[in-house]
């Protein structure tokens, strides 16, 4: 699969071509999915090719295969496109030196990190956890750990010193990787001094390898922290490095999802299945061709990162651009300026960014040459139809496929899109199922709901090679989230309305789990945070719609009797939640209540809560049986507006 013209015997060419596979992928998966690993370099073929087993959520692929990823992302390449591009980075200020890493020299940066990670006693199984910003080495790192069989763990840089701390316990990380600081637009975001602060309670830690990014002074832990950059020189000469040979169903990464209890789960996926899921979804969804440079502007801290800046676009053999900065820095034209400047092909964007764009007029969107984009795509939540007509008419200019990609971290992979030019698009509609996936909508009894147009909760009824292996540690939570709600199948958490010609239309969590900027957030784990605050005597979270962010975070809080309402309190509550989850959680609302809404049994009513942040007022169905409903009126009456 390198780059020549036949480099994807698996790519989808027509609609046609489309409904075939999908029926074979469907009918007779164990042969179909044969038929796309053969493209994939193994050490040792597989004894078999699905093991599907729904009910104590123990599914494999390719059991008893053998490979390492990175043969796969950068070996295979090497011979006939060593010196094509693999990496283009991309600095968050733009009078900064762009740098483009060929597939050559990341073998050679990932060989010799591998070798630092050997050297400091790092060994196939260990978990790593990477927080860094988005930098080239972050790939390297990644890279570097499935070289030599770490399982990674790459943390979203803007989480808090709490949320690494939590990560890494769970995980017993053995070392992090970090940076002295991290710019990202116009903010310095301190890194290092954020993981020594995390360390503080991590006991599995050994060694933190720390890279020189902003020059900033910070402390180092004699024994324990040691420079990339001088660790790498003194490894360099040791040369290339074999890969470790892996099992199809050797972890190759945790990556930390929020759940509806307040714990963040670690989702595991395996070396054999993902590596086949992300590489054929990246070539299909996209309709790569060999060359062309993909633009995904997600952090390789969430799913989206990991699966469509790194792995799927350098298995593929493509080119892949990663960015440091934010869209509106310094201008909101940031991204139209590097589509411009680097000839960008495809380019990958959340809907939260778009709309964010949306409100700072089409002007920065015009003068730029854009005519090298051929694809342009949405991922992290659904996208509204006026982001979308934003988004055709003014990037697109009417011309260009939109995919619009939905999926989940546990996933691996796009689970239903449109394919680029192949089958049909519909604003609002993530359409079509791809191979392998066989969506269901049932109710809430469970029963499937068989006429085509319908909306239900969103199941899939057979696996797929990217689906979650386990959660780490606790594999029964993995049941008990997944394949415990509708028996034999993997419920998704998702609503989902399914319109005549069988497309599909993502409405949303149907679990306390909010989608805030294309981020996944548990409301447990939010009022857990406010909660630790000394006058808080309990909170309850919930969404609503959102011009920017798609949905905003809005918090009910109650007070304890000395504690009087005020800004200030606000303030603490909004510092609290940033310090134990991160910026990104923080309420954009808060409401002090004198109570909230609950059943004679004590349940918080998050319904009528939801409802009256939304203002839906005319909406809230009955609330006579809440303990005390004359509390609503009340909340109605000094509602955030």
């Amino acid at each position: 699969m390198s780059n020549s013209k036949a480099a994807y015997p698996f790519q989808i060419k027509s609609y046609e071509n489309y409904q075939k596979q999908y029926k074979q992928s469907i009918q007779n998966p164990n042969e179909f999915w044969a038929d796309v690993a053969q493209n994939f370099n193994w050490i040792k073929p597989w004894d078999t090719v699905l093991q599907q087993d729904f009910e104590t959520a123990r599914t494999t692929w390719f059991q008893g295969a053998q490979l390492n990823i990175t043969i796969n992302a950068i070996d295979r390449h090497l011979s006939t496109q060593a010196n094509a591009p693999a990496i283009i980075w991309e600095p968050n200020n733009p009078t900064d030196q762009f740098k483009t890493l060929s597939y050559k020299q990341l073998y050679d940066q990932v060989c010799t990190m591998g070798h630092v990670l050997k050297r400091k006693g790092i060994a196939k199984g260990d978990r790593v956890c990477i927080y860094m910003p988005m930098v080239p080495e972050l790939t390297i790192a990644v890279l570097a750990c499935a070289r030599i069989g770490a399982v990674h763990n790459v943390v979203f840089g803007g989480f808090s010193a709490q949320s690494i701390t939590d990560r890494v316990n769970d995980a017993q990380c053995k070392m992090v990787i970090t940076t002295d600081g991290a710019h990202r637009g116009p903010k310095y975001i301190p890194m290092k001094e954020t993981v020594d602060e995390a360390l503080e309670n991590c006991p599995s830690v050994q060694t933190v390898i720390c890279m020189k990014h902003t020059e900033t002074a910070v402390n180092m832990q004699t024994k324990r922290d040691v420079w990339w950059h001088q660790e790498m020189e003194e490894a360099k000469h040791l040369g290339p490095l074999d890969p470790e040979p892996m099992e199809a169903e050797d972890p190759l990464f945790i990556l930390y999802t929020s759940g509806s209890t307040g714990k963040p789960k670690g989702v595991v996926h395996t070396c054999g299945g993902y590596m086949v899921w992300a590489t054929y979804t990246f070539v299909n969804v996209f309709q790569y061709q060999p060359g062309q440079i993909h633009f995904c502007t997600a952090d390789i801290g969430w799913i989206t990162g990991n699966s469509y800046i790194i792995y799927g676009p350098l298995c593929a053999g493509g080119t892949s651009l990663m960015f440091e900065g934010v869209p509106t820095y310094p201008e909101p034209d940031r991204f139209w300026q590097i589509c411009e400047k680097h000839k960008v092909n495809i380019f990958y964007t959340a809907p939260t960014a778009i709309r964010s764009l949306m409100s700072c007029g089409i002007n920065y969107t015009q003068g730029h040459n854009l005519s090298h984009l051929k694809v342009l795509g949405t991922v992290g939540e659904p996208i509204n139809e006026e982001a979308w007509e934003w988004y055709n008419t003014n990037i697109g200019h009417n011309e260009l496929p939109i995919v619009d990609t939905w999926w989940q971290t546990e996933n691996g992979g796009i689970m239903i899109s449109n394919l680029a030019g192949i089958t049909p698009q519909k604003a609002t509609f993530a359409t079509l199922p791809l191979p392998g996936i066989l969506p269901q909508l049932v109710n809430d009894k469970g029963e499937v709901i068989t006429e085509t147009e319908a909306s239900g909760n969103l199941v899939i009824a057979q696996a797929w090679p990217g689906i979650i292996r386990s959660t780490w540690g606790n594999h029964q939570r993995c049941i008990d989230t997944y394949f415990s709600t509708y028996p034999g199948k993997f419920f998704t958490g998702d609503g989902c309305l399914r319109n005549a010609q069988g497309e599909y239309r993502i409405t949303g969590r149907v679990d306390d789990v909010l989608n805030v900027s294309g981020h996944r957030i548990g409301t447990a784990e939010l009022e857990d945070a406010i909660d630790t605050h000394p006058a808080v005597i309990e909170s309850a979270i919930v969404g609503y719609p959102h011009d920017i962010k798609g949905q905003g975070i809005y918090a009910y809080v109650t007070l304890a009797p000395h504690a009087i309402p005020s800004e200030a309190i606000k303030q603490e509550i909004i510092h609290a939640v940033s310090e134990i989850i991160g910026p990104i959680a923080k309420p954009d609302k808060i409401q002090f209540a004198s109570a909230l809404p609950k059943t004679r049994s004590g349940k918080i009513m998050r319904r009528i809560l939801r409802k009256i942040a939304e203002g839906e007022l005319q909406s809230l169905g009955d609330t006579s049986t809440l303990l005390d409903p004359s509390v609503v009126q009340d909340i109605i009456n000094h509602r955030e507006i």
